[in-house]
């Protein structure tokens, strides 16, 4: 496997791991199928593993490997990375106040410039708003592979960033899909809706590989934008809706987030 991907150009490994990421996405959206409704403290474990799965991911495979090549290239790197991780950030509080979308939680707050979309497309918008970086992280990370020293032990390090996100848009999907189905979607519209959301992470894997292969310089500073933008969406958006709840359950957030960061980090030090 790891050979077949040395192989390929920089943005066919982002394409092949972004696709993977989609395939669990849509593997995801798949159990509407099977339920119904999805149990709040369900629906908290889920966001909250998926930040755990970001914020880990944000540290170990983008921030610190940000920092090391900044080290490289005679850079300050204490200065590349907190640019690069302030962009990202802006980035999505950027889009965020200028893409329509809805979130989950039980106000289903509206954000972004005035839209005459359906709530259900707005939902989908929501979940794709913060995709955009989780792919961004999949593709820098296999365009990181291309000049470094060792294109091996780099490919095992991206390829543990696609696992990374790949297993927490498992229950990402099924938190897009099943939630769509109690707004009144049929379960094949559900779904539809569900892994579309998950569409944009190959795009915007193949750009992010794109660009730091053609501009090099320009790598620690597209890891640490992935990087912020992926905290951004944890601390703007997944955190405060797991947290929507009685406080007696609250805590299966925190399981959640403790859960995914503990998978996310054994998966970047053991391929890593």
């Amino acid at each position: 496997m790891v050979n077949w991907l040395l192989s390929l150009e920089p943005w066919q490994q982002a394409l092949v791991g972004t696709g993977f990421t989609y395939f669990m996405t849509a593997l995801g959206a798949a159990l509407v199928f099977f339920f119904k409704e999805i149990k709040k403290e369900a629906l908290n474990l889920m966001l909250g593993f998926a930040s755990g799965v970001m914020i880990a991911a944000s540290f170990w495979s983008l921030l610190d490997p940000a920092i090391e090549k900044a080290t490289e290239n005679g850079d300050i790197a204490w200065l590349v990375v907190s640019i690069g991780f302030g962009l990202g950030g802006l980035f999505l509080y950027i889009s965020d106040k200028t893409i329509p979308h809805m979130h989950f939680g039980p106000n289903k707050e509206k954000e972004g410039l005035p839209s005459h979309l359906k709530r259900t497309i707005l939902l989908v918008f929501s979940i794709t708003l913060h995709n955009i970086p989780e792919g961004l992280a999949v593709g820098v990370a296999f365009g990181a592979a291309a000049n470094a020293q060792n294109p091996t032990a780099a490919v095992l390090a991206a390829i543990s960033v696609a696992l990374g996100i790949g297993i927490q848009n498992f229950p990402e999907g099924a938190a897009v899909s099943i939630p769509l189905r109690q707004e009144g979607l049929s379960r094949w519209k559900a779904f539809l809706y569900g892994q579309a959301s998950g569409i944009v992470e190959p795009i915007a894997g193949v750009v992010g590989a794109l660009l730091v292969t053609r501009v090099n310089l320009l790598l620690p500073y597209a890891l640490a934008f992935a990087a912020g933008a992926m905290i951004y969406v944890v601390v703007e958006e997944l955190i405060p809706e797991a947290q929507q709840t009685l406080s007696s359950k609250r805590h299966f957030a925190v399981f959640g987030v403790m859960l995914g960061f503990i998978i996310m980090m054994v998966l970047d030090v053991a391929l890593g």
